[in-house]
């Protein structure tokens, strides 16, 4: 800590979402003076990493907003973050008509194919429930939707012949275009059910790098297989996918299953083939090369970047430090040692945008590692995804006094620029891979 001065500012009741306080924090850490700058609900996570980072909370409640600074000039810069949420909080001039109040009138008021949901997980059940009840498919991005509720809207969706993605359903892509975190695909013959947002990154990135494009990406929740939910939304999944004549082949994705929910899933009597690409009984690399190898096509040789020489003490242990649950499981299960951190959890995004946005508790986990560790690590592209990654962790990962292993799950047409992003963590001294196995292997061929 420095002696710079501090201000704390409480705004009681004060909801903004987790992208635009990152924004804002962003704006406030560039202003000259600023040390540091922080601005975000107050929930556990971030009170305790305000209180790690030397500023003095008040009592507060999840509901508050917290403006932390340091800085030479802190009350200017209190002032600042003001203005910017003010700005952000500013009514735009009044439309000509009054917008719908709830999902089933704006459902109502015109033709509507999907409805997707994101809001805060407690509102989430009742937005979703709305949708099933006026006959539609929804996307149901939030998380913090409890159990018993999910299983309540899949038994509703069920009756009314409708499709729910998610809860917690961070990826999918419907005829080509990208619903949450998205990566630029091919179009091509491979359907894919999944309940894992990364897992299908990871498969449908690895298919496009062989030349396989993708039909659609079903996303079903990360929950949807465990014996609690049964497998409802990934049974509908399967039938949708079977039904559509431009699916040829369809990949199973899921973290590990119940395993009588996975039998019972893939013990339906479909016409297309399917491939389980489920943890626990192999990876998704060499699940992507067995549905390849079942459409009759080459498997190639999947692109990596190894790290530049340099002498460094021999690495005695693993980190992990994930934004993606399944990648995370997958290279904790591959490595076979190590801990594990997935900030992608539930416990790390309320109140914060999800680290495939927002770096800083990365950035700040990859400070506290020791020369001995093998950092594993996971850096997603696509639509939704930070525009530049390794603008904020690449110098990270040149401060970090240990070995850095990345797999970088993405496709040459997604917007970062894949090879601009391999170029930039190579040169920050890491090992790079487009399979999060093999950097899970390369990890541990370290140690």
């Amino acid at each position: 800590m420095t002696g710079l001065p501090q201000a704390v500012l409480l705004r009681r009741g004060a909801y903004h979402d987790s992208v635009t306080l990152m924004r804002v924090s962003r704006a406030l850490s560039e202003l000259p003076g600023v040390e540091a700058a922080m601005v975000a609900m107050a929930t556990d996570l971030n009170v305790s990493i305000l209180r790690e980072m030397g500023f003095d909370v008040p009592e507060c409640d999840p509901g508050d907003l917290l403006i932390a600074v340091r800085a030479h000039d802190p009350d200017a810069a209190v002032e600042e973050a003001g203005r910017l949420l003010t700005a952000v909080d500013r009514p735009r001039a009044a439309p000509e008509e009054q917008p719908p109040l709830t999902t089933r009138s704006a459902a109502a008021r015109g033709p509507a194919d999907l409805v997707l949901v994101s809001t805060p997980g407690e509102y989430a059940f009742f937005e979703a429930l709305d949708a099933i009840e006026a006959g539609l498919p929804v996307m149901i991005f939030s998380d913090g939707v409890g159990l018993a509720q999910e299983r309540r809207l899949k038994e509703l969706a069920e009756a009314r012949n409708v499709l729910v993605m998610g809860p917690d359903c961070g990826t999918a892509a419907i005829g080509g275009a990208g619903l949450g975190f998205a990566n630029v695909l091919t179009p091509g013959p491979v359907g894919v059910v999944a309940a894992s947002g990364t897992g299908a990154q990871q498969v449908t990135c690895l298919l496009d790098w062989a030349g396989t494009g993708v039909s659609h990406v079903l996303g079903v929740g990360g929950r949807d297989l465990s014996a609690e939910v049964g497998g409802l939304s990934a049974r509908r999944a399967l039938r949708l996918l079977d039904e559509d004549p431009a699916t040829e082949l369809i990949v199973l994705v899921s973290k590990p299953p119940s395993p009588e929910v996975a039998r019972a899933v893939l013990g339906q009597r479909l016409g297309t083939p399917v491939v389980p690409a489920l943890l626990g009984t192999g990876d998704l690399t060499q699940a992507a090369e067995e549905a390849l190898r079942a459409l009759g096509r080459a498997v190639p040789e999947w692109p990596s970047w190894p790290a530049p020489p340099g002498a460094r003490p021999a690495p005695k242990r693993i980190k992990g430090l994930y934004s993606g649950g399944t990648l995370s499981a997958e290279a904790a299960l591959v490595a076979g040692q190590g801990d594990f951190v997935d900030y992608g959890d539930d416990a790390f995004t309320r109140g914060r945008a999800h680290p495939m946005i927002d770096p800083t508790l990365r950035v700040e986990a990859l400070a506290r590692t020791g020369e001995r560790d093998v950092v594993l690590m996971d850096v997603v592209l696509g639509h939704g995804a930070d525009p530049d990654p390794a603008a904020s962790l690449a110098p990270a990962v040149a401060a970090a006094p240990g070995t850095v292993v990345i797999a970088l799950i993405g496709t040459e047409g997604d917007p970062q620029g894949l090879h601009r992003q391999a170029a930039a963590f190579q040169e920050a001294g890491a090992a790079v891979f487009t399979s999060n196995a093999q950097a899970a292997r390369h990890a541990r061929s370290l140690v």
